[in-house]
C-alpha cells in the first residue's frame, strides 16, 4: 500500500511539472523520505533523475504548442549545469551530514512557497487604447546587465539543484519573465528543458556516492510522467497563476513538517 500511495503522490509531481513547470523536486524528495523510506542523500539523488527526465517529457507538448525558447535555454542551462555539479559534489564532503542537507531543503522549500504565494512580479494594467480598454503586462525595466542576472541565477539554482535536490523551477520561471521578457507559458516550458539538463549533470555528481534502487526510479518516473503530461495538456485550460498560490501553501506545510522532523 505505501508502494502505491508514494506512486499515486508520484503522479502529483507531474501534475505540478506540467502545470506550472516547478515544484516537482520539492515534492519528489519528501515522498522518497517519508512516504518511501529512502536515505535522505539516496533521495536527493533519485529525484535529479526522476525530475530531470520527467521536465523533459513534459517538454514535448510544451514544444507542440510553441512554448519552449530553445534560445534562452541555451543561456541558462550551461551554467545551471556547472551549478548542479558543483552543488552535488559539495553534498559529498564528509562534514555535510544529511541533517544539514534536510535542513537547507526545508529553508530552500520555505522560500520556494513565499515566492509562489507572492506576486511573481508580473501584474496586468489597464491602458486606453481607442475605445477598448487593452491590458498589457507590465515587466520590470531591464538594465544592460540583466542577462547577466540569469546567468548568475543560473549557476544559483544549479548550486540548490545538485545540493538539496530541487530543481528550481520557482526560481527560474520569473528570471525568465522577469529578465528575459518570455511570457509566462513559454517560461514554463523552457523551465522545464533548463531543469532537465542541469538535473542530469547534478545527478552525475552523486554518482558513486549512492546506491540506487533503479527499478524504484523507473516506476516512480513514469507515474510522474503520466502526471505531467496530463499537466501540460491542462495548460490549455488552467493558467499557472491560478494554481501556484494554492501550491505555495500546501509547500509551506510541507517544509514546515520537514524542518520539524531534524
Amino acid at each position: 500500500m505505501t508502494w502505491i500511495f508514494g506512486h499515486i503522490l508520484a503522479v502529483g509531481i507531474g501534475l505540478s511539472l506540467g502545470l506550472i513547470g516547478g515544484g516537482g523536486s520539492i515534492l519528489a524528495v519528501p515522498i522518497l523520505i517519508y512516504v518511501l523510506d529512502i536515505a535522505p542523500k539516496v533521495a536527493i539523488a533519485m529525484s535529479l533523475v526522476i525530475v530531470g527526465a520527467v521536465s523533459l517529457i513534459g517538454v514535448i507538448p510544451h514544444w507542440r504548442q510553441g512554448y519552449v525558447n530553445v534560445k534562452t535555454a541555451a543561456i541558462f542551462a550551461p551554467v545551471a549545469m556547472v551549478g548542479a555539479f558543483l552543488g552535488a559534489r559539495l553534498a559529498s564532503l564528509p562534514w555535510i551530514a544529511e541533517t544539514i542537507q534536510l535542513i537547507c531543503f526545508g529553508m530552500v522549500m520555505v522560500l520556494a512557497s513565499i515566492l509562489m504565494i507572492r506576486d511573481s512580479g508580473i501584474k496586468s494594467l489597464p491602458v486606453k487604447a481607442s475605445s477598448q480598454t487593452v491590458v498589457r503586462p507590465i515587466v520590470r525595466p531591464h538594465s544592460k546587465h540583466h542577462w547577466l542576472t540569469i546567468l548568475l541565477e543560473g549557476l544559483g539554482v544549479g548550486v540548490l539543484t545538485g545540493f538539496v535536490g530541487v530543481g528550481g523551477g520557482f526560481a527560474i520561471i520569473p528570471a525568465l519573465v522577469l529578465f528575459g521578457d518570455l511570457p509566462i507559458k513559454e517560461a514554463i516550458g523552457t523551465s522545464l528543458l533548463i531543469i532537465a539538463f542541469k538535473s542530469a549533470t547534478g545527478f552525475l555528481g552523486y554518482l558513486h556516492q549512492v546506491e540506487l534502487d533503479w527499478i524504484l526510479i523507473v516506476t516512480f518516473t513514469l507515474a510522474a510522467s503520466l502526471g505531467t503530461l496530463i499537466g501540460a495538456s491542462l495548460t490549455r485550460i488552467f493558467e499557472a497563476k491560478q494554481l501556484q498560490k494554492g501550491f505555495g501553501y500546501f509547500v509551506l506545510v510541507v517544509a514546515v513538517f520537514v524542518l520539524a522532523k531534524q
